[in-house]
């Protein structure tokens, strides 16, 4: 912890990382759709209106957990990415990385990219840390040389707006390839966590290996 700051400041620090860590223990224990902050409040032995002076509200403390999650997915991507130099061999690891951190930390995931909480609607605070994972792979993918028609219409004005936050100079074709083989690679974590390959594709590291290899031939990555 920083040296520079206050004991108030410290303290808050401290307590606020208990009570995400609390949080996340109800993840893994009843869900994201029954986090509450008087169970966290109970778990630490406060009042609750001590843990309301930290967080506003479940929604407030969710949106903490959902940044957190995505700071910490995306440390994982950014880090295997940095690691390899030439655009195949960084698909592979960034991919690797996602189902690593997907399967050591399969509730957070879930809160990430599972079904919905209801009543809670993600705000915009959330994005920055987001597109983190998604800015990696978009990255690497316009890097290949896919091929394919040009999009059009809708499509065509959807990916000029998000090339402009994640790759500028991309091009649209390519970008579009990245799209689709970023949400092969999410589906397969997602198939895998959820049990959906259960007494088929159990394990599944050579089909998740697989799938990486076919994406990379997908966007003409070397």
């Amino acid at each position: 912890m920083n040296a520079s700051l206050t004991a108030r400041e410290r303290a808050r620090a401290e307590l606020t990382a208990e009570i995400t860590r609390s949080a996340r223990d109800q993840l893994r224990e009843v869900g994201a759709a029954a986090l509450s902050l008087r169970a966290v409040a109970r778990d630490l032995g406060l009042a609750s209106s001590a843990v309301y002076r930290y967080f506003s509200s479940r929604d407030a403390l969710l949106t903490a957990l959902i940044t957190d999650a995505y700071t910490a997915l995306g440390d994982a991507v950014e880090a295997a990415d940095a690691s390899v130099d030439d655009p195949r061999a960084r698909w592979l690891a960034a991919g690797r990385a996602l189902r690593a951190w997907a399967l050591a930390n399969p509730h957070e995931y879930t809160l990430l990219y599972g079904s919905p909480v209801p009543g809670y609607h993600a705000p915009a605070e959330t994005t920055a840390a987001a597109i983190r994972t998604s800015g990696a792979f978009a990255r690497i993918a316009v890097c290949g040389k896919g091929g394919g028609p040009a999009p059009s219409g809708g499509l065509d004005e959807q990916l000029r707006a998000a090339a402009e936050v994640v790759a500028p100079d991309a091009d649209r074709a390519q970008l579009a390839l990245g799209v689709l083989a970023w949400t092969q690679l999410f589906g397969a974590v997602s198939f895998e966590l959820f049990g959906q390959y259960a007494n088929t594709f159990e394990p599944a590291d050579a089909l998740f290996d697989y799938t990486l290899e076919r994406t990379a031939d997908l966007l003409g990555l070397d």
